[in-house]
């Protein structure tokens, strides 16, 4: 029990690192940004595997012998708990007295019939009893046995989350994907902007499906003043969602209320502005038209991105920021002072050259300008400040038309097999946490006989005493129930267990 509980500290000691610095099965782009900005850190905390905290061997290896030890604490007690439910309760001692917890009450009435009253109290508060084989008159009660069955069954069920939690990640994947209002994203391995695969996981597993973003809408505060303008009061979305062979169906979705999609859930991650870009030549052919995704770059939405114009030689990049409600600050510049869209603003600048220099990947969000050439006008760099319906033209002819915003929702879809099994393990463990802490384990022994030269000439004595396996503090008030119930169904008492406990302590 001790390695146990040395093995669950250690573990909590073990997932510090993956909340302090950013994982790549959660967001590789923090990741990367991590490492860029610290590039003298970020090598000796991926030598350790911080950046991939629970699917590190050294992590899994605290799990596994927590299990081990699980399964080494189980079974022996398992053994026990059955040979014990077996076993008969031990005999009434003869000296009750010394008992913790005793109490003794004189009743008019022969031995045999106190006997019978005390088996019928014993019986009725669900005692399993054992009675005297040699003629004697005792009786031994006891209960609590589901306070080891609950014990028992907490350590299976806490068995039970490792091994789901391991099988999920083991056979689950998760992929994120951004969608803009009015698109559809059909799911393939190819489609996902990022996809971590478990490790026995397969891109055959991804089942085929299409999510259709028919809105989004956001809500912001604008009633409380100071910290709290602005904050988000509500993200609520509709979709649409088609699976092979069935009918498309709509389905709401908002933050922590996922779709589901044949057993898998998709989530909504994030969610920003995409402003709607048209740029032409100068015969007025369009080279580019599309919603372009900015990212979000703070709470008030003020988010950066790139437009890579490919039909214009030379190529033609355009970098900068959205502003939903532009806000001039003299040290700051431009700025948003509130997420939604009160003053929404575009502002970009512009770079010629070749776009993919040695056809290297990049970022759709960013732009490797250091091989490309600043439009100029009259010398100065080319910056365009424009609203929806605005226009600017470039020296060339060229003209970047801001047509108008939507917004763009980032999905989480997950598949995790062993997501509903730790969940009736998990409602399994607090059963068994709550049996173990509830259930009380104790003894009651009973005797009857003859007075004795302390007591009164007449009736018949009766004894209860009680024994507690663990802490019990309230076994002396179930002693003294049980004799009551005894006295009581005799129909007389001479003492009352009360007066028994003010004799005792006066004398």
């Amino acid at each position: 029990m001790r390695t146990a509980i040395y093995l669950l500290l250690l573990l909590a000691v073990a997932t510090v690192p993956g909340s302090i610095f950013p994982q790549r099965s959660v967001d590789p782009v923090r990741v990367r940004t991590f490492v860029e900005n610290n590039p003298d850190l970020a090598p000796w905390l991926d030598r350790f595997l911080l950046f991939d905290v629970f699917s590190s061997p050294w992590f899994a290896s605290i799990y596994l012998l927590l299990m081990i030890s699980l399964v080494g604490c189980i079974i022996p007690r398992m053994g026990q708990h059955l040979r014990s439910i077996r076993a008969q309760p031990p005999r009434a001692p003869r000296r009750l007295t010394q008992l913790p917890a005793s109490a003794e009450a004189t009743v008019t009435g022969d031995g045999p019939t106190a006997l019978a009253a005390a088996r019928t109290a014993l019986k009725a508060k669900g005692y399993r009893l054992r009675d005297a084989e040699d003629g004697d008159l005792w009786v031994t009660g006891e209960k609590g046995y589901l306070k080891e069955t609950g014990n028992l069954l907490f350590h299976l069920a806490l068995l039970g989350v490792i091994v789901a939690f391991a099988g999920g990640n083991l056979f689950g994947w998760r992929g994120e994907v951004i969608i803009q209002e009015g698109q559809s994203w059909t799911a393939t391995a190819g489609t996902f902007d990022t996809l971590n695969l478990g490790p026995l996981a397969q891109q055959g597993d991804i089942p085929s499906f299409t999510v259709g973003l028919t809105e989004l809408d956001v809500a912001f505060e604008t009633r409380s003043e100071g910290a709290q303008f602005g904050q988000p009061r509500s993200f609520e979305g509709l979709a649409t969602v088609e699976l092979p062979g069935q009918e498309t169906q709509q389905q709401q979705f908002a933050v922590n209320h996922p779709i589901s999609v044949g057993g898998d859930s998709i989530f909504l991650l994030g969610n920003g502005y995409a402003p709607i870009v048209t740029v032409r030549d100068a015969d007025r052919k369009i080279l580019f038209s599309d919603a372009v995704t900015f990212l979000p770059q703070d709470n008030n939405y003020a988010s950066e991105g790139a437009i890579k114009v490919t039909g214009r030689d030379p190529g033609l990049g355009l970098v900068g920021g959205f502003l939903p409600t532009l806000r001039l600050d003299p040290e700051l510049g431009m700025t948003s002072s509130f997420p939604g869209l009160v003053d929404p603003a575009l502002a970009l600048t512009a770079f010629e050259g070749d776009l993919f220099p040695d056809g290297r990947p990049q970022s759709v969000f960013t732009i490797a300008t250091d091989q490309m050439t600043q439009v100029t006008d009259d010398g100065d760099p080319v910056a365009m400040l424009l609203r929806p319906g605005e226009y600017f033209e470039l020296p060339d002819g060229t003209t970047v038309e801001f047509e108008g915003i939507i917004r763009w929702a980032g999905l989480l879809v997950r598949h995790d097999p062993g997501r509903v099994p730790a969940l009736g393990f998990a409602i399994a463990c607090v059963i068994g946490l709550a049996m173990m802490l509830g259930i009380k384990r104790r003894r009651i022994y009973i005797r009857v006989g003859p007075p004795t030269s302390t007591t009164t000439s007449a009736g018949t004595v009766v004894r209860v005493a009680g024994q507690p396996r663990g802490s019990n503090p309230g076994l002396q008030g179930v002693v003294d129930d049980v004799l009551f119930r005894i006295t009581r169904s005799m129909g007389d008492r001479t003492k009352t267990p009360e007066t028994h406990r003010r004799d005792k302590d006066t004398g």
